[in-house]
């Protein structure tokens, strides 16, 4: 399990921004460490965020995201003091889910 992701939600109006900051070494599988081993691929694979239990966001990564990725994405909705909840899960099979309160 990687280590917590920062999530920041706000609402203005009808519409609410999400931004998110994943910890994660997204190794593609294409570099070698310092005695020419390659480093196998461990990135993340899949991002959900919900509020209210409903889905508001479903990506696809790969390995050719960066390390540390960031997110940011708009939805309809959202009151102060709802919940988004974001999850994340990896190709080795670890995952991570953290929310957060909308301001």
């Amino acid at each position: 399990m990687g280590d917590p992701m920062r999530i920041r939600a706000a609402s203005s109006g009808d519409t609410t921004e999400v931004k998110i900051l994943m910890r994660h070494d997204m190794e593609t599988g294409q570099r070698k460490d310092a005695s020419g081993k390659v480093i196998p691929p461990h990135h993340i694979t899949s991002v959900v965020a919900t509020h209210n239990g409903k889905i508001v966001l479903d990506a696809s990564f790969g390995p050719a995201v960066s390390k540390d990725p960031f997110l940011s994405f708009k939805f309809k909705g959202g009151a102060k003091g709802d919940k988004v909840t974001v999850t994340w899960k990896d190709n080795k099979g670890d995952s991570r889910t953290d929310e957060a309160t909308i301001s």
